[in-house]
């Protein structure tokens, strides 16, 4: 772990995070602020960030790679909820904010650089900073409501309704995500994922 400030591609990595989707607003002055306080981490595809059940949790920026979202019953049966690439993020800064565990895991999917801090530090920032807080709590809800609306699909639509609405909306990570990724967030066979391949649905 080396802090944003000390690391050696400081300058690369902060071009990048400018961009992500909750920090872009941001104006220097504040986002030096940040500078000493965000942790460059480098993850191998399938490493842990954040367990299901934790009570310790931090916010995610993505620099490089995929992360993903699970929840697993207690049989160990899992579900992909969603998927965080570049420039996009993940937390689980509501159930922190009800002193409830984390409810979900979340991992690699690919090798993966991220930028992190603890969920305190981060609820502090927003506190000084009105505006990103207010920005911040929209990109909340909206992951709310993809993930909801995710869960619906998986329930109304058949498999090729399930793969045309993630070309739809997500085309750019189709070729990125391994098939089997994909194929478990859509609740579906490799093997079925392969055949709606062949037939152009993807």
């Amino acid at each position: 772990m080396t802090l944003l400030a000390n690391h050696p591609q400081r300058s690369e990595i902060t071009e990048r995070l400018r961009q992500n989707i909750v920090l872009r607003r941001l104006d220097a002055a504040a986002f030096g602020e940040l500078d000493g306080q965000l942790a460059i981490m480098d993850y191998k595809k399938g490493d842990v960030l954040l367990s299901q059940g934790a009570h310790d949790m931090e916010q995610y920026f993505v620099i490089d790679g995929i992360l993903k979202r699970v929840v697993a019953s207690p049989t160990g049966k899992e579900m992909i909820l969603r998927f965080a690439q570049e420039d996009d993020m993940d937390t689980s800064y509501a159930a922190w904010k009800l002193h409830t565990p984390a409810p979900y895991s979340i991992r690699a999917v690919t090798k993966a650089q991220v930028a992190k801090l603890a969920l305190p530090k981060w609820a502090g920032f927003l506190d000084r900073h009105p505006d990103l807080k207010e920005d911040f709590e929209y990109e909340i809800m909206h992951l709310m409501s993809e993930v909801m609306a995710h869960t619906i699909t998986l329930h109304l639509l058949d498999a090729p309704g399930r793969v045309h609405r993630f070309m739809r909306k997500h085309a750019e990570l189709a070729e990125r995500l391994p098939k089997k990724e994909l194929a478990a967030y859509l609740n579906i066979s490799p093997e079925t994922l392969s055949r709606l391949k062949q037939r152009g649905k993807i």
